[in-house]
C-alpha cells in the first residue's frame, strides 16, 4: 500500500465497517485507490446509485443475516462499525488476530 493511499483511505486494513445502505459489515482486507474491478461489475451498479470510480474501494471480509462473502465496496457507501462486534466471517481468523477497538490486528506479514 502506498503512502498516498494511506492518507486518502478514510478505513484501513483489519478496521470493521458496515454498508451506508445495505444490511451488512465487514473487515477490511484490501484497498485499491481508485475503482479496479471488472466493467462487467460496475454496469451491473444501477446508475442511479453507482459510485464515482476516484475513490479508495475497498475489499471486505463480508457478512449479513444469512451468508458470508467477499464484497467490493466504494469508500462513499461505507460508514466504521461502532459495535465493536468481531465479525464472523470464516476466513477472518486465518488473516487477522485479535480485535482491538474495532480493527483486527494482522496476525502475520502476508507473503
Amino acid at each position: 500500500m502506498s503512502a498516498m493511499l494511506r492518507s486518502e483511505a478514510k478505513y484501513s486494513i483489519g478496521q470493521v465497517v458496515r454498508h451506508r445502505k445495505f444490511p451488512f459489515r465487514g473487515v477490511v482486507f484490501d484497498i485499491d485507490a481508485v475503482f479496479a474491478n471488472t466493467d462487467e461489475w460496475w454496469d451491473n451498479i444501477p446508475e442511479d446509485t453507482r459510485p464515482r470510480k476516484d475513490q479508495p474501494f475497498y475489499h471486505l471480509l463480508a457478512e449479513n443475516e444469512n451468508s458470508y462473502y467477499v464484497a467490493y465496496v466504494s469508500e462513499q457507501n461505507l460508514l466504521a462499525d461502532e459495535t465493536g462486534e468481531p465479525v464472523d466471517h470464516p476466513e477472518v481468523s486465518a488473516m487477522f488476530g485479535i480485535l482491538n477497538n474495532g480493527v483486527y490486528q494482522m496476525e502475520a506479514p502476508l507473503h
